[in-house]
């Protein structure tokens, strides 16, 4: 079982964040943020050709954090490759030492520096997560037998902003279905309106860990705000962070706050600060939010 499903199980108030491979082999810098990060860090996301720029194959990147002692949590996204492909990928991270998975779509390849590249989308998110179950099980998507299981914590995906919050939960509740047992998701910037999210999914026996992404500038919330679905940084966020004397210092509070206020309701946090990450333990501290916890 993973540090990370075993930290949920009792209870604890779990931390997440996101380590993005190089594109190239020269892992230094990965290996260092991760090292600043481990004692404030449950576990790591490594993600799969963020934003769809090619890059350094996070399976390997995933073990190289097992070697540090750094569990990761492997992102597998269903944009890149069919059905066969991503068994196969799932029964190599295990044995590479990989024990958490989060499954998602990806980002289409259009928006990244292949925009030729085809994508493949041959089965849903749903599909890929029971897949995984499937491997847990001793059994392929097709039901025949494996030699040797997998035991995987599974995750996904889920974005609380959604304009369309109903059909958001329902795909939710078909991730549950499938075997999701904990969600990382989307930024939060509006605490009121995360609680009305969480009332809504109280009948589901799953880990939330709300998303927290330090506002860098305000060209960062603008472009958030205008490009990304489900996003919603607050005018009165981003008055604070254009008059500050301090950026840093003010964009520290504003996302402390924010965790402060959704600590009660939710199972963690899923931090998203990539280039930002020196500034997370102060990010923490203020928000009272220890590893022992």
């Amino acid at each position: 079982m993973s540090r990370l499903a075993n930290r949920i199980s009792a209870g604890h108030f779990v931390v997440t964040g996101e380590l993005t491979p190089p594109k190239g082999t020269d892992i230094s810098g990965l290996k260092a943020r991760s090292e600043l990060l481990a004692d404030h860090i449950d576990a790591f996301n490594v993600t799969d050709s963020h934003a769809s720029k090619m890059s350094l194959s996070p399976m390997a990147a995933a073990h190289e954090l097992t070697v540090l002692g750094v569990e990761p949590i492997l992102q597998m996204t269903i944009r890149d490759r069919n059905r066969i492909a991503l068994q196969s990928d799932m029964l190599g991270a295990w044995l590479l030492g990989v024990k958490n998975l989060v499954c998602m779509g990806g980002d289409p390849p259009h928006l990244g520096d292949h925009p030729e590249a085809k994508p493949v989308f041959d089965i849903s998110t749903e599909d890929l997560i029971q897949a995984a179950g499937n491997l847990n099980n001793g059994k392929d998507m097709m039901d025949n037998l494996l030699s040797g299981s997998t035991g995987f914590h599974i995750g996904a995906v889920v974005n609380p902003g959604a304009d369309d919050i109903d059909k958001e939960i329902a795909r939710l509740e078909s991730k549950v279905a499938a075997g999701a047992k904990f969600f990382q998701t989307q930024a939060i910037f509006d605490a009121d309106r995360f609680a009305g999210f969480m009332e809504r999914v109280s009948h589901l026996d799953i880990a939330i860990l709300a998303g927290i992404m330090p506002i860098k500038s305000v060209k960062m919330a603008a472009f958030m705000n205008e490009k990304i679905p489900g996003i919603d940084v607050p005018d009165h966020v981003i008055d604070r962070i254009d008059g500050a004397a301090d950026t840093v210092k003010e964009s520290t509070a504003v996302a402390a706050e924010i965790i402060k206020a959704i600590k009660p309701i939710c199972q963690g946090i899923h931090v998203m600060a990539l280039g930002w990450e020196e500034h997370i333990p102060g990010v923490l501290q203020l928000a009272g939010v220890t590893h022992e916890e």
